[in-house]
């Protein structure tokens, strides 16, 4: 039986740290998806990213191929996106490979 992931809200915008600092964050996360999750599990990301742009076809990309249920909604005013993705993974390094992945996206807010 697989366990319900805690609501972890993280914002952090990957781009603005440090390597040192990175590697810290993606440490930390890696401790505790692997203490919340029986793995493989389905894993819930949230991103934010300006509704004008490449942004919402850069993330949807990043999660091509892999079953994904993608979700968007703009903002009251249309400025912004928000993206949730819901995908089965295999591992903690495999979230945290997206979470990389995704945050070569110009704008991206990871919640």
């Amino acid at each position: 039986m697989r366990k319900k992931l805690p609501d972890i809200l993280i914002f952090v915008k990957t781009f603005l740290m440090d390597t040192e600092d990175q590697k810290e964050f993606y440490s930390k996360l890696k401790e505790r998806l692997a203490e919340t999750s029986t793995w493989p599990a389905n894993y819930l990301y949230k991103f934010i990213v300006p509704t004008e742009g490449t942004g919402i076809k850069e993330i949807e990309g990043v999660f091509d191929d892999t079953g994904a249920v993608i979700i968007t909604k703009k903002s009251k005013n249309g400025k912004y996106t928000s993206i949730s993705v819901t995908v089965e993974m295999e591992n903690p390094d495999a979230v945290i490979e997206k979470y990389k992945a995704v945050s070569n996206v110009k704008g991206v807010i990871s919640l």
